[in-house]
């Protein structure tokens, strides 16, 4: 968030349990609720209708949960680490004041004028859940790390996407930096995905559909459970949790001669 003369905060919140089916639009309107209830400082815009200075991050697609979500939001002074006014109590003062299975499970002052979420966040991480069967029946453990090994092997991996009304056909093979097979049994199977945000990104829903794409005679896969677990922003090669980037610089304070 790029602030003039405000003090903007960054807030890291997870999103479990039926509440995953809440859109990315209902999430900011409980935002901005707690926020008022709470009687944040907030720094708001100008003109006919100003607004709260709020960014966030990557959209969650509906019906995906998370541990990773980030907004900022800018305050309009520094109020201090502690307190009853501070830093430290607004993770457990917004949790009670937003819906169940959101909680604020971070706060970290970031400096003026750093990147925004969406221009930063470079990687992200999910667990996701796929069914799997052939169509003669139940598939093999076997058969679907060799699917997943197809994908990684792929040196492009093209399939169809919805942009501007349009069927269109897409590579997201450059997207898929990481994949690895979990868990299998006979029908489910966990992944561990790391899904680059930039210069195109990938969802989870894109990985399940080129899983059935490298064997059409292979098994099947259907998107189950996801979870986004972590994101990233890396700079230079460094590799850092959102909360970690940016940081505010201390206030030096000139001496008393």
């Amino acid at each position: 968030m790029k602030g003039d003369a405000g003090f903007p905060v960054r807030i890291r919140f997870n999103k479990r349990g039926p509440v995953r089916f809440i859109g990315h639009r209902d999430v900011a309107r409980n935002f901005e609720r707690a926020f008022r209830i709470e009687q944040l400082p907030l720094a708001f815009t100008l003109g006919f209708a100003p607004r709260p200075k709020v960014g966030f991050g990557l959209a969650l697609s509906v019906g995906h949960e998370s541990d990773a979500e980030y907004l900022d939001v800018e305050l309009t002074h520094d109020p201090g680490p502690d307190g009853p006014d501070g830093l430290d109590r607004f993770p457990e003062a917004l949790s009670i004041a937003l819906p169940e299975g959101i909680d604020v499970t971070g706060v970290a002052p970031i400096a003026d004028r750093a990147p925004s979420l969406q221009e930063a966040v470079t990687a992200v991480e999910y667990r996701l859940e796929v069914a799997h069967e052939t169509p003669g029946g139940s598939s093999t453990p076997d058969a679907v790390a060799t699917m997943v090994a197809s994908v990684l092997d792929a040196s492009s991996l093209e399939i169809s996407r919805t942009r501007k009304g349009r069927e269109v056909a897409e590579d997201v093979r450059p997207a898929i930096r990481a994949m690895e097979l979990l868990e299998v049994d006979a029908s489910i199977a966990s992944l561990h995905l790391e899904l680059a945000t930039q210069p195109r990104n990938a969802r989870p829903g894109d990985v399940v559909a080129a899983l059935n794409a490298v064997a059409p005679s292979g098994p099947v896969f259907t998107e189950g459970r996801v979870l986004r677990t972590h994101q990233w922003i890396e700079r230079v090669g460094a590799r850092l949790e959102p909360l970690e980037a940016d940081p505010r610089a201390p206030v030096l304070e000139a001496r008393a001669s």
